[in-house]
């Protein structure tokens, strides 16, 4: 076990590169299932996340190598074990990703009950129920759920999610590109990542088409080939890192984002105090001798304003002037970084498991505080870059299944942070 130990009170300032995106290189690698032609990812970022999934396909027997730098290539001529064992899905919720792609390749697969965050319920019921009205026969027997297409293939239908769901879309899109027939998917998600994984699909061979803001078409093919396909910069990632030049009165340069990805992250932000300039190198974060403003956020799918953002913003919150309300719409149990922060000297009043209250500007102090998820942890590390003196932040595992290197790029922006040993 390890733990960050972070010394706050320094302004940030510089350049960060901002590495490919946790939620849409999973999807692209398990959408390398699909063709057994070689496919090579670009922009991979080197997070534990990535590690776990490169593990479980290669334990099916896809070859799968990380190649120098950021490139990965993945090979799945032939699926020898088509099985996720039961501790990859405890640590990576994202592995259930592969049910589509399996099915719709191999024509079966058994997966476990997902995992990941502690974030409250998230179902994979819709998933499931999708992939059945295709063809599929999906029973769930000790923990596990056994799926297995027709003989003749999973066939296109008409899809209609009554909640809006990321993996889900994902999932029912890998499916039906191989799929005999049309698929449309309705009420479909809308995330830059989905549509990344889109446009890779494409490049496969793959007919789809977003027809309408939250409908997709799917016209099902025979065979996939390989490509090279380059992945888009991680928002959230980027969301972090403005917020950490924020917090401590620091001006940020972001690197290899696209802007228009951020609209309700920059939005919301923008009535908080920030400034934001884009530029030919990147997106640039202002926050010097700038009184922040309360504000209330209410998470939202896509385009609103992501539960990712959610606890980031909420150390912002604890340092704008006024009484913000923070309403999270998408999980329960999302809020457990609220306690970490009221020990830290956050004027924070919790109304229910989903709003809080959030006075401001606290004068934070260093404390010993535990991370609880990955988002939470960025959060921890954000309070300590701004609270005085030093504080102690256990469970820095959950961080780094969704940053690269977090700790150094801290420190390239003057910040200081080390990791120890626990």
């Amino acid at each position: 076990m390890q733990k960050f130990v972070v010394t706050g009170g320094v302004p940030l300032s510089g350049k960060v590169q901002i590495a490919g995106a946790k939620n849409a290189v999973l999807k692209m690698m398990a959408a390398a299932a699909l063709t057994d032609e070689p496919v090579t990812l670009r922009n991979v970022p080197r997070i534990s996340d990535v590690k776990i999934m490169r593990e479980v396909m290669s334990d099916i027997g896809f070859e799968v190598r990380r190649a120098d730098g950021d490139l990965m290539e993945i090979t799945a001529a032939r699926a020898t074990w088509p099985f996720i064992p039961l501790e990859a899905a405890r640590r990576m919720r994202a592995s259930f990703i592969l049910l589509g792609p399996m099915l719709a390749r191999f024509g079966r697969v058994i997966l476990p009950n997902p995992g990941g965050d502690r974030i409250g319920r998230r179902p994979v019921d819709l998933h499931v129920a999708a992939l059945e009205q295709m063809g599929a026969e999906i029973s769930y027997r000790n923990g596990y759920y056994y799926a297995a297409a027709p003989a003749d293939g999973l066939r296109g239908a008409r899809i209609a999610f009554p909640t809006v769901t990321v993996m889900g879309t994902e999932n029912v899109v890998l499916a039906a590109v191989l799929a005999r027939g049309t698929t449309i998917v309705d009420n479909a998600a809308l995330e830059p990542e989905v549509d990344d994984l889109l446009a890779m699909l494409r490049s496969m061979g793959a007919r789809i088409e977003r027809t309408a803001e939250r409908r997709i078409e799917i016209e099902g093919v025979e065979r996939l080939g390989g490509t090279a396909h380059t992945v888009l910069g991680d928002r959230l990632e980027a969301a972090t890192f403005a917020i950490a030049a924020a917090v401590t009165g620091g001006e940020v340069m972001l690197r290899g984002i696209d802007p228009t990805h951020l609209g309700s992250f920059r939005e919301a932000c923008g009535r908080i105090g920030l400034s934001f300039e884009p530029g030919a190198d990147g997106l640039r974060v202002l926050a010097l001798d700038r009184e922040l403003r309360a504000t209330d956020v209410e998470t939202a799918p896509y385009p609103g304003f992501a539960t990712d953002y959610q606890a980031p913003v909420s150390v912002l919150l604890t340092q704008a002037a006024g009484t913000s309300t923070i309403h999270e719409t998408i999980f329960e149990d999302r809020m457990d970084h609220l306690r970490e922060l009221a020990r830290m000297g956050a004027a924070i009043e919790q109304v229910d498991e989903r709003t809080a209250r959030i006075t401001g500007p606290a004068r934070l102090h260093g404390a010993e505080v535990v991370i609880p998820d990955l988002r939470a942890g960025a959060t921890l590390v954000l309070a300590a870059l701004v609270a005085d003196g030093t504080s102690v932040i256990d469970g820095v595992e959950h961080v780094d299944r969704g940053y690269e290197q977090i700790e150094a790029k801290l420190v390239a922006l003057g910040a200081r942070i080390s990791r120890i040993e626990a």
